[in-house]
């Protein structure tokens, strides 16, 4: 009963209405992000779409090749805006000026003499200009000027095969020549799709797991560090230590305490990061792709064919290793709180737990661990953090020798954490352990003058 107590009491502090408010936040701000993300995915896909029906041309060659040619785009439905350009700015390479003039975003700029060059079976110049208002990434996925450029190519592909005397079929030979079948293997099994679908879906899956226990081995920590250092800078922490409650149940309290919170806190981010990254994955993939050869297999057939989607009991099993990882940052946690003597000290002492978590993070969005050489390897598994940011790819592909040694490292690790936070919480050192070594020698000093005047 007295442990029930001391749960409710340190649930009541971590839980409440600032912390409520922020959950809720936090899964609607997702929910926009994910809304977000998939219109401004949908508006750069119908852009791409739309730079094959809507072109912008600036024809300073202007002859009758190039009228007949731009004639032939319209005949094939695509919506031709010519522009006049100066031809002092384009002498001069003022593409800038030649933007402003036609109040347009992305030209195609015909030079004079292009109609000379390819009566005379020569390589012909064109020009593009491209206005970037934006550095974000999917600002700048489509500029327009490709489609007209690859338009522009093949009509003057069709011109010279059709002067060198081709038929229609050796002509479309000529241009697609290969009817190419791509597969992608996982171990005995295979699958009719590209390795480009796989890893574009994995990739919209793989970053939520990372991101989720990165933001919750922060968030663990930084909670149960301010509460014990707040508690001993208080003094509150030495009134319930020495109540009639062994110090197990205390320390006990806090750990299970923080650990459901971290446990709501990662369900609203897994909840919300799925919000945001099913926004992404709706729109980038789960299409059939079409195929000379065939029908090529949707990304999500082509997971479940390979092997590589995780069934119920895979996600308890990630959840375990999660579960076990935010057990070692309060046990850690604990001891670093113990250690502070001023609010200042509570932000420096999560910098060990923030780039242990850091290192792994990184990798683990940029490379498999497991194709690291040995001896990285063996350092980076040795940061019991590793295992759970590759939990998902190690069950994904097989290595469950890997998952279930990195679950059993865990394990051990947070038995040797929780020994010595259990050790320092049952000894007077709780309330005289510091950072700070001139005010412990000061207490030293205090505490053997003390001693001396008995």
């Amino acid at each position: 009963m007295k442990f029930i107590n001391l749960l409710k009491k340190e649930l009541s502090e971590l839980l409440n209405a600032q912390m409520i408010a922020g959950i809720v936040l936090i899964l609607v701000v997702f929910m926009f992000l994910g809304n977000f993300m998939k219109d401004a995915i949908n508006e750069e896909a119908e852009a791409i779409t739309s730079g094959y029906s809507r072109i912008t041309i600036s024809d300073c060659d202007s002859t009758d090749f190039t009228h007949e040619m731009l004639d032939h785009f319209k005949k094939q439905g695509v919506e031709v805006k010519l522009i006049e350009t100066n031809n002092d700015d384009l002498a001069n390479g003022d593409y800038a000026k030649i933007l402003a003039d036609g109040d347009v975003k992305n030209l195609v700029i015909i030079p004079g003499g292009f109609t000379e060059a390819v009566e005379n079976g020569e390589k012909s110049d064109l020009i593009t200009a491209s206005r970037m208002t934006s550095a974000a990434t999917m600002s700048n996925i489509s500029t327009g000027t490709g489609a007209a450029a690859t338009m522009i190519q093949t009509y003057i592909t069709n011109y010279i095969a059709s002067r060198a005397g081709m038929t229609d079929e050796e002509l479309a030979l000529m241009q697609d020549p290969l009817t190419i079948t791509e597969n992608t293997v996982v171990d005995d099994r295979s699958a009719q799709t590209s390795v480009d679908t796989i890893t574009s879906k994995l990739m919209l899956q793989n970053m939520i797991l990372p991101i989720i226990v990165f933001v919750l081995i922060l968030l663990t920590s930084q909670m149960l560090i301010t509460a014990i250092s707040n508690e001993k800078i208080d003094k509150t922490l030495e009134t319930l230590l020495s109540a009639p409650v062994s110090r197990g149940s205390v320390i006990g309290a806090k750990m299970l305490a923080a650990a459901i919170i971290a446990l709501i806190n990662a369900v609203v981010y897994m909840v919300g990061f799925s919000f945001f990254v099913s926004g992404a994955a709706d729109s980038v993939s789960g299409e059939l792709t079409a195929s000379v050869a065939g029908q090529y297999l949707s990304a999500d057939e082509a997971i479940a064919q390979l092997g590589l989607s995780l069934s119920a009991f895979d996600y308890v099993l990630v959840g375990l290793q999660l579960f076990f990882t935010i057990l070692i940052c309060l046990s850690i946690s604990i001891i670093l709180g113990a250690l502070v003597n001023d609010t200042k000290s509570s932000q420096t002492v999560l910098m060990p737990i923030m780039m242990l978590a850091m290192v792994p993070y990184m990798i683990s969005m940029l490379k498999d661990v497991n194709s690291l050489p040995t001896a990285a390897r063996i350092i980076v598994y040795a940061i019991p953090f590793t295992h759970t940011f590759s939990a998902m790819s190690n069950l994904m592909f097989g290595n469950t020798t890997i998952f279930f040694g990195g679950l059993v490292y865990q394990i051990v690790i947070f038995a040797i954490c929780m020994f010595f936070a259990l050790k320092l919480f049952k000894s007077d050192k709780i309330f005289t352990i510091s950072l700070n070594f001139s005010s412990k020698s000061r207490y030293r000093k205090r505490n053997k003058g003390t001693q001396t005047e008995k």
